[in-house]
């Protein structure tokens, strides 16, 4: 990597990425707006204002959350296959998202980076900082997550396009971006623009690890258990009174602690309740399954039945409904059947100068809903660790990668001109 370009990389990613993760913009799971939150806007807003300021055409802000822009090909490259290019602009709502603070730790030296609002992140418990001694490392003050998921993929995109205005002499085909709202609540990809763009295949810029490449993703249901009970004065209730509160109680123990995100990895799956609400009458439990096995997301999802009839027949007079959903599904068989797009991908890592790795994601990306709708898109890494906590942080060269991996990409889609699949 050249070191004067390695500059400017880390320059314009470092102004990005800062000014965008102080737009407050973290997603609403309880909202029925699209975008769940308003505050998405801002930042949707300003990079159409951006977009159109680097030269792209057909920028424009949707009613529904979605921005958009068209980077022209290089002449001679207009028959070349258009490339769709995504990030998400909303933050998760597990941990606080407004009045972000990023710091940025330059020269670090591989100890503790001991934030001013208390939280440490400790080499010990995240080793791969130890690869980032002597460069530049970013995290909020502690008090707030930092956003890299996704402002990181944003910044990263902005300033490969960014790059390809300045050298225009460089090769590339028509690229189609996508700024996505509410990935983090799982509607980033409703009403989504298929109709506005020309790529068969997209790639989403939402991983995590520095030369990873993702093309596996759970299988994610989400079932809401619904607790009727039936309301009497406590002075004369025994035998009466049937308590939509206790019934929850009884039907949380059954979730096997085993079975948590706590205490799984790698390729187990998991399950957990994420939202209780309610009171004597109705109370309501919300629940994610998540597995790379379809089968044993099923088998889980029976258990919750079966945990359910429990609580009924515990509580005489009472009712238990379990309603679930699938939210997105695993996008490795579609994907395995489009080789050349995670082929290219790969080759575009490799010639930033890393060997890439296959990884899966223990969670999802807005990739899993558009290729399982017929749009392949695997996701690359940005860069960004412990996210949707006040402990996330993200390397500078771990995002300069990215950004030259997209730079790399669009080179080598413009040279093809065979079928994409």
């Amino acid at each position: 990597m050249k070191n004067a370009r390695k500059q400017w990389f880390e320059a314009d990613l470092l102004d990005r990425f800062s000014r965008y993760v102080k737009i407050y913009t973290t997603s609403d799971p309880k909202s029925t707006t699209k975008p769940s939150t308003a505050r998405q806007w801002d930042l949707l807003h300003l990079l159409e204002a951006e977009l159109k300021a680097l030269g792209l055409v057909n920028v424009h802000t949707d009613p529904h959350g979605y921005t958009l822009g068209t980077l022209p090909p290089t002449p001679g490259r207009e028959q070349a296959p258009a490339v769709a290019l995504l990030a998400h602009v909303d933050t998760s709502y597990d941990a606080p998202g407004e009045n972000v603070r990023p710091l940025v730790h330059e020269n670090y030296q591989g100890g503790p980076l001991v934030l001013p609002a208390g939280p440490v992140i400790d080499p010990a418990t995240n080793p791969l900082l130890k690869n980032y001694i002597g460069e530049t490392v970013i995290t909020s003050d502690g008090s707030t997550l930092l956003g890299a998921d996704d402002k990181a993929g944003v910044a990263e995109i902005m300033t490969a396009l960014a790059w390809l205005t300045a050298h225009p002499e460089l090769p590339r085909p028509t690229l189609e971006i996508v700024f996505t709202s509410d990935e983090e609540v799982g509607r980033g990809t409703e009403d989504f623009p298929f109709d506005q763009l020309k790529s068969q295949f997209a790639y989403t810029l939402d991983g995590t690890e520095e030369g990873g490449v993702e093309s596996e993703c759970y299988n994610a249901f989400a079932a809401q258990v619904t607790f009727h009970g039936r309301s009497y004065h406590p002075g004369d209730a025994r035998g009466k009174l049937v308590n939509a509160v206790s019934m929850v109680g009884l039907f949380l123990t059954q979730l096997p602690r085993s079975e948590s995100p706590e205490a799984t990895d790698g390729r187990f799956g998991c399950l957990w309740a994420n939202d209780v609400t309610g009171g004597i009458e109705k109370a309501a439990v919300n629940v994610a399954v998540r597995d790379f096995d379809r089968a044993q997301v099923d088998r889980r999802l029976e258990s919750l039945r079966a945990y359910a009839g429990a609580v009924e027949a515990a509580f005489p007079g009472g009712k238990v409904v379990v309603e679930t959903r699938a939210q997105y599904l695993n996008m490795k068989d579609k994907l395995e059947a489009h080789p050349l797009v995670l082929k290219n991908l790969h080759e575009a890592v490799r010639r930033t100068g890393r060997e890439p790795f296959t990884q899966s994601i223990r969670g999802g990306t807005d990739g899993a809903r558009l290729t399982e709708q017929g749009l392949p898109t695997p996701n690359l890494f940005t860069g960004g660790m412990n996210y949707h906590s006040r402990t996330e942080w993200v390397a500078l060269p771990a995002m300069v990668r990215a950004s030259l991996t997209v730079v790399e990409l669009a080179g080598l889609w413009a040279d093809h001109t065979g079928p994409v699949a």
